[in-house]
């Protein structure tokens, strides 16, 4: 499986998801500056977590009009796989791949713990080797996580099955409505969520819950 990671200013979990990427499908991702005006020849493009840009604005909202972002909205429209993670779900969200917006956590402080995470659509490319309902731990590190959309948009990802990953046993860190951790787009090949993922896949992590959503990659 061939992968991009994309690195704008400010980002800082690039690392962390390129390691996970390599350590679960064996191949090294290619790492994306964001200037550049178009992608490799890949099967998955990752926007990585952090604070680009400073957060100025709105948090994603600068790097969402970089050149790069041009050239994945354009290939998702076609197909490509995209993986939103954090501060990545916020960019892809101001660049329209997804709906709705990530807003100034409930408690308007910044979030870094563990939480409970539910899958709850497995039929996605990054949750196919995971049974429905299960629970797996995982990290947060967010200040503007809560995530929100309208009553018909809501309603729409609720009927749909396009909530892919929910807080669940009361973890929820920062007010998002449904408790709501992760969607999809409608076609299914656009995913963004706010947890990390990538910082639980091995034992020096303490826990390995989130190795399977990236040997879904594979299996996708």
């Amino acid at each position: 499986m061939k992968s991009a990671v994309l690195l704008f200013p400010g980002i800082n979990r690039e690392r962390d998801m390129m390691l996970a990427l390599e350590k679960t499908t064996g191949q090294k991702p290619h790492l994306v500056w964001h200037t550049q005006t178009s992608l490799p020849e890949v099967d998955l493009v990752v926007v990585p977590g952090g604070f680009s840009y400073g957060d100025y604005l709105r948090c994603g909202a600068i790097a969402a009009r970089s050149p790069i972002m041009a050239d994945v909205v354009a290939k998702a429209a076609k197909g490509l796989k995209v993986l939103a993670v954090c501060n990545g779900f916020q960019i892809v969200t101001e660049a329209g791949l997804l709906p709705g917006a990530l807003v100034r956590n409930a408690g308007l402080k910044f979030v870094c713990r563990e939480v409970k995470l539910k899958v709850e659509n497995t039929k996605t490319f990054f949750t196919s080797q995971m049974k429905p309902g299960t629970i797996v731990s995982c990290p947060v590190a967010h200040g503007e996580g809560n995530y929100i959309c309208d009553a018909p948009m809501l309603e729409r990802l609720e009927g749909e099955g396009r909530v892919v990953f929910r807080y669940a046993e009361g973890t929820n860190p920062n007010g998002a409505m449904n408790d709501i951790a992760g969607i999809c787009n409608e076609a299914g090949n656009v995913i963004g969520m706010m947890p990390h993922p990538e910082n639980m896949i091995e034992p020096l992590h303490g826990k390995q819950d989130c190795r399977p959503l990236f040997e879904s990659l594979l299996a996708a």
